[in-house]
């Protein structure tokens, strides 16, 4: 792997946020795998991204439920995503530069309350019962944009909240909070549902994004300092061109890719595996989202370790066996521990990614950097669930997401094999 960069100031921690003295009770185990949580800003935001993250995963159970309800169909789950996802592959480069450029923190409120508003507006939406599958398509698309460039102010903001040394145990820790989410959100959503009425999921997500907010705001954090302020296509370039001559940034970018066009959509057809069951969809989600929670407490427990890519790819391999795994095998109790293992191995992939690509990258470029790998992340996911959409209409979903998961483990074997920049990571 290439070495780290040396520290710049905005890679720093100030003096009002040093490590809090963690208690003296507990194990060495828990005070190593939550070593983040000892740097108060970091602590403030995981809890209200955290939060937030939760009410979104309570709305997507619910607008999932809502769209197979009006459409019984996977190609409009798909497009769905398709909409939601779209946005980040166009516009993530853009708010890549503006995130090197501008305050990371106003970036990531403004985008917050784009999204609480979209999330508000489709509460109304239903509830004064003029719900139409365009009007949440276009909301979806809508909340993708401001996802677009919230992500790489957010993701660039990580390592200004703490040291470097620690920077993978962050990004495990973040990780942990979206999973953890992705595994109560869900169960939340199917109580409120029951309970409350999905108009309720739409309004308590809208409610989410305040927490972030007010965070933000009482925040202060060093906003970047770039050493020339150049034309947003020409600062665009130069990321583009750091990451084109880094080999090793290429490929995990690369890969990246391969995993959420191939893999993922399999999360956007669970509904069809839960065959019209709301409960065994939302003990689904659950269960992913636990894997994932699991998965990324490994990775927070190792840390910065030997041969991280060997193992990316290793894992990489497996995970495409577990979703061709679920999709052919009947639907029964050994599909949760399927979803499980799936989770794991899918967060370990995006802890270890994301590890290597923030430990490689200087914090001048990080925005556009990591703007690039967020393309990658998530752009591959409209255009994988686009294409394995079209196939559902001439194949079974089971056949389609097997045959993802399949093409998946031979991507990654073919790099294990024969990309030694991957492999010596």
């Amino acid at each position: 792997m290439a070495d780290p960069v040396t520290d710049t100031p905005a890679n720093s921690i100030d003096a009002t946020d040093t490590p809090t003295a963690t208690p003296p009770v507990g194990s060495g185990v828990l005070r190593r795998l939550g070593v983040s949580f000892t740097f108060g800003k970091f602590r403030n935001l995981w809890l209200a991204a955290f939060t937030s993250a939760t009410g979104t995963w309570v709305q997507r159970f619910a607008q999932q439920w809502l769209i197979l309800s009006l459409t019984k169909s996977a190609f409009m789950l798909a497009l769905n995503t398709f909409f939601a996802e779209l946005p980040l592959l166009l516009f993530t480069l853009f708010g890549g530069v503006i995130a090197d450029r501008h305050d990371r923190r106003h970036l990531l409120m403004g985008s917050q309350a784009v999204q609480m508003a979209c999330a508000l507006t489709l509460t109304a939406i239903v509830f004064f019962d003029i719900t139409r599958v365009r009007y949440i398509l276009a909301l979806s698309f809508i909340s993708g944009v401001a996802q677009a460039f919230g992500g790489p102010a957010f993701q660039s903001l990580i390592p200004s909240l703490v040291p470097r040394q620690h920077l993978p145990n962050a990004v495990a820790l973040n990780s942990i909070q979206f999973n953890l989410a992705q595994a109560v959100g869900p169960a939340i959503g199917g109580v409120v549902l029951v309970a409350f009425g999905i108009v309720a999921c739409f309004g308590l997500n809208g409610l989410s994004f305040l927490v972030v907010i007010a965070v933000l705001g009482l925040m202060r954090v060093p906003a970047p300092a770039p050493a020339t302020r150049e034309r947003i296509l020409t600062e665009l370039r130069g990321g583009l061109r750091y990451v084109r001559q880094n080999r090793a940034l290429l490929a995990l970018t690369v890969l990246a890719f391969a995993t959420t066009s191939l893999a993922l959509p399999f999360r956007a057809f669970l509904p069809m595996f839960a065959n019209d069951d709301a409960a065994l969809f939302s003990r689904m989600l659950t269960m992913l989202g636990a894997g994932g929670i699991v998965g990324a407490l490994i990775v927070a427990w190792l840390g910065k370790f030997e041969h991280m890519g060997r193992t990316l790819l290793l894992v990489q391999v497996v995970y495409g066996g577990l979703v061709a795994a679920f999709a052919l095998l009947p639907t029964t109790g050994f599909s949760y521990v399927l979803l499980f293992l799936g989770g794991v191995a899918l967060l370990i992939i995006f802890s270890l990614t994301n590890s290597l690509v923030q430990l490689t990258v200087p914090d001048e470029l990080r925005g556009r950097v990591i703007s690039i790998y967020l393309v990658a992340v998530r752009g591959g996911m409209p255009l994988g669930s686009l294409v394995s959409g079209y196939f559902t209409t001439q194949f079974s979903v089971s056949a389609v997401t097997a045959t993802n998961g399949l093409l998946l483990s031979l991507v990654a074997a073919g790099f294990l094999m024969g990309n030694r920049q991957v492999r010596e990571l």
